[in-house]
């Protein structure tokens, strides 16, 4: 049985070991694969919480070299559905900064010092692991730059040269965010994580940046394979990102990206979800009403200076009885690259959302569920409290997003850009068609006018004008055409983005030699 071991920050899988994407892709890849006969295990940081899940045993312990000195590093062992075995390392550098935190916030002086220091530790203690495994596995599958550094450690220090010949595959979730530090002169640097390195810095530096060690560069570059979470994401990558445009392309790894998209090493896979039993009902609107002040009540507990929560409870307190004629929905991050556009002003600061909100006035009411960065947050609570028909949860909820997806009639994701995407899935899943960006995963998922609605421009400003046109046209053609509108629900639901397909092309395209 061929087998494989991904390194990743996050697993979904475990309870409180997910984010973002990064964590759904982690949990349902690895089932999917398990599936398709491959022994599966996915290995992450304890944080300080992972390793004491019901369940979890102790297995075995390592000696780590780390800073110039030998650390003793637990791995923990926890079954998980679908014949996945999920692996923690534990110690007490991964809860450094608080028990549970998986992401650090704070280094805006020196950006990823924090969270760098951290993967540094994991990839070592990763490879140490490894190193020690009687049975190892055929493939190692790693996510993003937090398990990049796999790579470094495993070609250029000695003591792992006997893992070289394992074959590695790197998956790019999000180029947004990729590392970078010193190579040294800095407590959080390639050489103070790694005393004695050898490395040729022409194989691991930052492209700009001669002095910097970038993770996610050095990975695609001595990665076997490197993939990312749909086909046109994976073209979009191979070049330059243009702010002027409002275009997000290779963060400034285009160059490398090409070269692998060229040499063969490049592809993209599409993500995907899992479809099981028809949900029933759509959910009633004073049952969505009663879950929303439920969940914001028991925030309010945990935070009752929060403003965004007491907000939210007036909102819906003073919601109508009877369901408003349109119900528009948006679950996702607060940050960059799902909130610009949201939030992008006109000439006369309006926002988009702002824009749509009044042109509909109170037949219809917007959902927003989302937390992230606080100068979104901030914003967006600034927008919340001019619009008595927008209810901003600030916030995730698993509990709240099921029955949103479900309920909603338009689904709003007009991301600046997006590698796959997993929401607007999700809620075609349920017949809610979506309003969405006509970027990566978006472009590969949704088709126009058939299953949902893309928008593009040319520049921020027209991007966030089609948004609101496309978006207000949407609502106008559901009102004027109900069977039509009926027509797009029913192709949206039956649209199939399984993770058995992407578990086939996994296999194929990144773990197999091409003559196998």
């Amino acid at each position: 049985m061929s087998s494989v071991l991904f390194l990743a920050s996050e697993n979904g899988a475990l309870p409180g070991g997910k984010v973002g994407g990064v964590g759904d892709v982690v949990r349902d890849l690895p089932k999917a694969l398990a599936s398709e006969g491959w022994r599966v295990q996915v290995a992450t940081p304890s944080y300080g919480i992972l390793h004491r899940l019901t369940g979890a045993t102790r297995s075995a312990t390592v000696t780590v070299p780390f800073r110039g000195a030998p650390h003793k590093v637990e791995v923990w062992r926890l079954a998980s559905d679908g014949g996945v075995e999920n692996i923690v390392l534990h110690h007490e550098l991964f809860e450094a900064q608080g028990a549970g935190r998986i992401y650090y916030g704070g280094d805006s002086d020196r950006p990823f010092a924090t969270d760098a220091n951290k993967f540094a530790f994991f990839c070592i203690a990763a490879a140490a692991w490894i190193r020690s495994l009687e049975n190892r596995p055929d493939v190692i599958h790693l996510h993003d730059w937090h398990a990049a550094l796999y790579l470094p450690v495993t070609k250029y220090l000695d003591d792992f040269a006997e893992l070289r010949s394992i074959r590695t595959v790197f998956t790019i979730h999000n180029l947004s965010y990729q590392g970078t530090r010193p190579l040294d002169g800095d407590e959080s640097s390639l050489a103070a994580w790694y005393q004695g390195i050898a490395a040729d810095s022409s194989e691991i530096r930052d492209p700009e940046h001669m002095h910097c060690i970038n993770p996610m560069a050095a990975a695609i570059r001595l990665a076997d394979k490197v993939s990312t979470v749909s086909p046109t994401y994976a073209q979009e990558i191979c070049q330059p990102s243009d702010p002027d445009t409002g275009f997000i392309g290779g963060e400034g790894l285009e160059i490398l990206l090409q070269a692998a998209y060229e040499g063969g090493r490049l592809s993209g896979v599409l993500n995907g979800c899992f479809y099981g039993a028809a949900a029933g009902r759509r959910p009633g609107w004073q049952r969505i009403l009663g879950m929303l002040e439920a969940q914001l009540h028991d925030w309010q507990k945990d935070a009752p200076a929060n403003a965004a929560h007491k907000l939210a409870l007036e909102r819906v307190a003073a919601m109508p009885k009877r369901r408003p004629s349109h119900l528009l929905t948006s679950i996702g991050r607060l940050v960059a690259q799902k909130a610009t556009l949201l939030l992008h002003p006109d000439a006369s600061g309006e926002t988009p959302i702002e824009r749509i909100a009044g042109s509909l006035g109170r037949n219809a009411v917007t959902v927003v569920l989302g937390s992230g960065e606080a100068r979104y947050e901030a914003r967006m609570l600034e927008v919340a409290e001019k619009l008595p028909n927008l209810i901003f949860l600030c916030g995730y909820s698993e509990v709240l997003a099921g029955p949103l997806y479900h309920a909603g009639d338009l689904f709003l994701m007009p991301s600046s850009f997006e590698p796959c995407g997993i929401s607007q899935m999700l809620a075609m899943r349920r017949g809610q068609p979506c309003v969405a960006h006509a970027v990566g995963g978006l472009s590969d998922t949704i088709h126009h006018d058939e299953t949902g609605f893309l928008f593009a421009g040319t520049t921020p400003d027209a991007q966030a004008d089609a948004f609101v046109d496309v978006t207000l046209k949407a609502l106008a053609l559901r009102t004027e055409d109900p069977v039509r509108w009926r027509d797009i629900q029913t192709a949206a639901a039956a649209q199939r983005f399984d993770w058995a397909s992407a578990a086939q092309h996994t296999i194929k395209d990144l773990y197999l030699d091409n003559d196998d």
